[in-house]
């Protein structure tokens, strides 16, 4: 058993195990027992399940505070491990919001009832702590290696910031989407759903013969993670410009992800209530990019004051959106 002691990242071997360990219970529970069965997720469904996942990230992160207190936990730049999690929680959080509605363009375009969506999230899950953990991995290594690769990743947030708050939005094409168009014409693809399957085999229409071929979900999976890693682009160096623990930036990361597939079905019928919010996140970007310089120039920001104001900045920016559209009864539509 001492190669569970042995360390990875920083962090011993037991600390990833249980922690993924835990994520694959809640994903084999939620799949296998709360939604056994192909339906509709309504609204409230959504909200009850994703309260248990918030609620689930707020216990871990309050245990990891604990931890980090007690001294039975530290990271590995110095930064308070509660902290830096719960910043990193939020900003993911609030990001990840904008992900919401390309998924419900992505679900449109294959046509998949929102009977099998579900699932499909759930399953995307399983490519996201892989994807991710690669990016995270690479990151760690790299700023690691080359501590002057964070002004790049402050620059890149505030470039970001800035051009959220000045370049105006548009509706991706799906039809033209490269990803789209090459698994088109390098795999059999079936015109029609086949439940809440990923491939089937189906008649070739040239030659007669069974052949696998993938569904419209599949396809649909596959865009989703896709879209998920481009914004993980701007999510992961935002966490990074925190801290640069990469158990921290991991599970931050991940707890944010658990929780806002169950509160899709919810954020997809109110999304667009949540225009100004993007204001607010491009402001964090640019005030988190902005710290990384600050930090190196100037001295270290208190972790507590970085936290106040990216919480006092998302919350504005929430509710402000939902002020500023209080009039819109198309929000609980569906």
């Amino acid at each position: 058993m001492e190669f569970l002691t042995a360390e990875w990242l920083d962090k011993p071997l037991w600390m990833w195990g249980g922690f993924l360990s835990v994520v694959l219970a809640l994903l084999a529970f939620d799949l296998g027992v709360l939604n056994r069965k192909d339906r509709e997720m309504g609204i409230a469904q959504s909200l009850w399940l994703s309260a248990f996942y918030i609620g689930f990230a707020m216990l871990f992160g309050a245990g990891i505070w604990w931890a980090h207190d007690a001294g039975a936990l530290a990271t590995s730049d110095g930064t308070h491990a509660g902290v830096a999690f719960f910043t990193g929680f939020f900003i993911e959080k609030a990001l990840s919001i904008d992900n919401v509605f390309v998924i419900s363009l992505i679900f449109g375009y294959f046509a998949i009832p929102r009977a099998y969506q579900y699932r499909a999230l759930v399953w995307g899950i399983i490519g996201v702590i892989v994807l991710r953990g690669i990016m995270i991995a690479v990151g760690a290594a790299l700023v690691q290696e080359y501590s002057w690769v964070l002004y790049i990743f402050g620059a890149f947030l505030i470039g970001t910031g800035i051009k959220m708050l000045v370049v105006p939005e548009g509706d991706p094409d799906m039809a033209q989407n490269p990803i789209v168009r090459f698994m088109r014409r390098h795999m059999r693809v079936s015109d029609t759903l086949h439940g809440q399957k990923f491939f089937v085999r189906e008649a070739d229409p040239k030659t007669g013969a069974m052949a696998r071929v993938a569904t419209p979900l599949f396809l649909a999976l596959v865009v989703i993670n896709i879209a998920d890693l481009i914004f993980a682009v701007d999510s992961v160096p935002a966490i990074f410009a925190i801290t640069t623990d990469t158990f921290i930036v991991y599970t931050a990361n991940i707890m944010a992800i658990l929780g806002l597939r169950a509160l899709y079905f919810a954020l997809a019928a109110m999304v667009h209530r949540f225009h100004y919010l993007k204001y607010a996140l491009a402001l964090v970007l640019v005030f988190i990019g902005g710290k990384i310089f600050w930090n190196q120039i100037v001295g270290k920001v208190d972790p507590a004051i970085s936290l106040g104001v990216t919480l006092a900045m998302i919350a504005g920016g929430v509710l402000w959106s939902l002020w500023k559209t209080r009039k819109d009864t198309t929000a609980i539509a569906g």
